[in-house]
């Protein structure tokens, strides 16, 4: 955590779920930190939590204008993290989904991209971009195959950068099924049902914003670290 001291840290997503603990734990470690999301509702949760900590801006991953002006207001950039859904999930499998449906979901790769291509003249040359995919793009069940094709690009498209942008590092954390906000359509039912999800898994329980956000800040603090995912995910892969 001495890694992220007085450096500069900008998170889009940043306002909830994964990418807000991880905002929340880079101030924690002294890092002077950009909180961006589109969410005005988020936004304003965002600030009301950050009390000062870190700065929470509006962007869309998809705006490389609002980026642009993102990225030169928090100046040379050390620690680039992409937390954004930035596309429509329709989870239902394959054959009963729409073409629109499934091409809407590549809307993150394509936000990610627009992200790193915009941000790249703002970059520290021993800068770090770390991305967020998820664990079906390796553990795939049935009705996930868009989570699976979307995230196996993100993590390939984080491959393709850490060598094409070197000394730049380019990471993946790769979560399981992880309590947030995305899950509060189940209702009173959330806990009972997040358990059943994970009862198979080898740590038999739903993870945590924060122990995600734990592994992103090890990407970018680890200076040995480029091409790699980080699976956050409680041994969901093996089980």
């Amino acid at each position: 955590m001495n890694e992220l001291k007085g450096k500069t840290v900008v998170v889009v997503g940043g306002t909830a779920g994964i990418g807000l603990a991880t905002a929340k734990a880079a101030a924690a470690a002294g890092a002077k930190v950009w909180a961006a999301g589109r969410s005005e509702a988020h936004r304003r949760k965002a600030m009301a939590g950050a009390d000062g900590a870190f700065a929470v801006r509006e962007a869309d991953i998809h705006d490389a204008g609002a980026l642009a002006s993102l990225y030169r207001e928090a100046g040379v950039i050390d620690h680039l993290a992409l937390c954004a859904i930035g596309g429509e999930r329709t989870l239902k499998p394959f054959l009963e989904q729409t073409a629109e449906q499934f091409k809407a979901a590549y809307g993150k790769l394509w936000g990610y991209a627009n992200a790193v291509r915009t941000g790249a003249p703002f970059l520290a040359e021993d800068a770090s971009i770390t991305l967020v995919s998820g664990s079906p793009a390796r553990k795939i069940r049935p009705g996930q195959s868009v989570l699976s094709c979307v995230g196996g690009s993100v993590e390939n498209l984080a491959r393709c950068l850490a060598v094409e942008m070197a000394p730049v590092r380019v990471n993946i954390v790769s979560p399981g099924t992880i309590d947030t906000a995305m899950f509060d359509w189940m209702g009173e039912d959330r806990n009972e049902r997040l358990n059943a999800m994970t009862a198979g898994h080898l740590i038999p329980r739903a993870g945590t914003p924060e122990e995600v956000a734990q592994g992103i800040l090890f990407a970018m603090g680890n200076r040995f670290v480029t091409g790699a995912t980080v699976d956050v995910d409680g041994g969901r892969i093996l089980s």
